[in-house]
C-alpha cells in the first residue's frame, strides 16, 4: 500500500468526531477554541527499543504513544481534546501489523475521548518512529506548571511507583530467575501491564486545578521528575522511603531483593502524577482521591526558600539514603 492507502484505511476512521480534521484529506486540520479558553500543547516522540521493545504487541505500542502524551496534559490540568500521529514505518511493517495498531489507537482514544486530526506517514530503513502531539483545553490562566511549588508544601504521587521499571525488566529477562520465581503469574502480569499500558490520570490532573501549586508527571523517576520541580521552583524537597506507594506485586520482589528499591524510585515510565500541594489542602486532595477511586498518597514535603534545590529521599531513621542513579533516565 501507499501513503494514502494506509491513512485511508486504518487513520481516516480515527478522525471522525473532529470535523475540523476533514477526514484528514486536506493540509492540516482547523480546530475552534472557546472564549476564556487556552490551547495546551505537548509532543513526545516514541522510538522502537528506546521507548518500547521492537517485539511489544502493536495495540499496545498504539496505547503507550498516545497516553504517554495525555499524561503530560493531564500534568497541566488539560482536557484532552484531539492529537496528531507522524509515523515513520520500517519496511518489514505489514498490513496485519497496521491494522491491530489502528485497532489499539481507536481503542485509546474512544477511552480518552480524543481524536486524531492529522500527522504524517513516512518509509525508514531505521527503527519505527512514532511522534504524537497532544492538543488539550484549560482555562485561561488555570494550566499547572512544575514552577509553582511553594516553601512547605506537600508533596503527593498518584497511583503506585516502580510497576513499570520492574514491568520493563521483566520483558527484558534482566531479573534473575530466583526473582522472577518469587512473584506470581498475576504479579508478573501486574507489572507487565503497567510498561505495556500506562494509565494517565486525567481526571485527577483537571480537577487538580486550583489544588495543586505545582505539577508533572513522571517519565523518567519519581527523583528525577520530582529534582525538576525543585530546580522550577527553587527548592527543596525531601521525600519519605516508607510512604512511596507500591504495589503488592512491586512488594514481592522487594522482599527478595530490597536492592530493587532503587529501580522503584528512579526507573521511570510510570506515568503517574506528581505534585505539591499547601497543607491546607489536604482535605480537599482525600476527596479527590474518593472521587476518582484513585490512589493518592502525601510522600513528602517541599524545603525553605534559600535551600539549594535537591531531593533527599529518608530513611525511617530519619537518616538520608543514598541514590546512585538520581538523574532517572536520559537519553543523553
Amino acid at each position: 500500500m501507499g501513503e494514502f492507502d494506509i491513512i485511508a484505511r486504518h487513520f481516516a476512521p480515527l478522525s471522525t468526531g473532529e470535523p475540523g480534521a476533514f477526514n484528514l484529506k486536506d493540509d492540516a486540520a482547523v480546530l475552534d477554541v472557546a472564549a476564556g479558553q487556552q490551547i495546551v500543547v505537548t509532543s513526545d516522540c516514541l522510538i522502537s527499543d528506546v521507548h518500547f521493545l521492537a517485539n511489544d504487541p502493536a495495540d499496545r505500542i498504539a496505547h503507550k504513544a498516545l497516553a504517554v502524551n495525555l499524561s503530560d496534559l493531564a500534568a497541566m490540568g488539560a482536557e484532552p481534546r484531539a492529537y496528531t500521529l507522524a509515523c515513520a514505518w520500517p519496511k518489514s511493517i505489514n498490513d496485519t501489523w497496521l491494522k491491530t495498531f489502528s485497532d489499539g489507537l481507536c481503542k485509546a482514544q474512544n477511552t480518552w475521548r480524543v481524536t486524531l486530526i492529522g500527522g504524517d506517514t513516512v518509509a525508514t530503513d531505521g527503527p519505527l518512529t512514532l511522534t504524537v502531539t497532544a492538543f488539550g483545553m484549560v482555562g485561561e490562566g488555570n494550566a499547572l506548571r512544575r514552577s509553582g511549588a511553594g516553601a512547605g508544601d506537600d508533596v503527593y504521587v498518584t497511583g503506585t511507583i516502580g510497576d513499570a521499571a520492574l514491568g520493563l525488566l521483566l520483558r527484558q529477562g534482566k531479573l534473575e530467575d530466583r526473582l522472577k520465581t518469587s512473584i506470581s503469574g498475576p504479579d508478573q502480569d501486574h507489572l507487565t501491564d503497567r510498561y505495556l499500558s500506562p494509565e494517565p490520570r486525567i481526571g485527577v490532573g483537571e480537577h487538580l486545578v486550583g489544588i495543586a501549586s505545582g505539577t508533572m508527571d513522571i517519565s523518567d523517576g519519581l527523583v528525577a521528575d520530582l529534582t525538576h520541580i525543585c530546580n522550577a521552583s527553587a527548592l527543596s524537597a525531601d521525600i519519605q522511603a516508607d510512604r512511596i506507594p507500591i504495589s503488592t506485586a512491586a512488594s514481592h520482589l522487594l522482599q527478595s531483593d530490597p536492592k530493587l528499591f532503587e529501580v522503584l524510585i528512579t526507573g521511570g515510565d510510570d506515568y503517574e502524577l506528581l505534585f505539591t500541594a499547601p497543607e491546607s489542602r489536604r482535605g480537599s486532595i482525600d476527596a479527590l482521591s474518593d472521587t476518582h477511586s484513585t490512589l493518592i498518597t502525601r510522600i513528602g514535603s517541599m524545603g525553605k526558600k534559600g535551600d539549594t534545590p535537591k531531593v533527599r529521599v529518608m530513611g525511617g531513621n530519619g537518616d538520608e539514603l543514598e541514590i546512585i542513579n538520581k538523574s532517572g533516565y536520559r537519553h543523553f
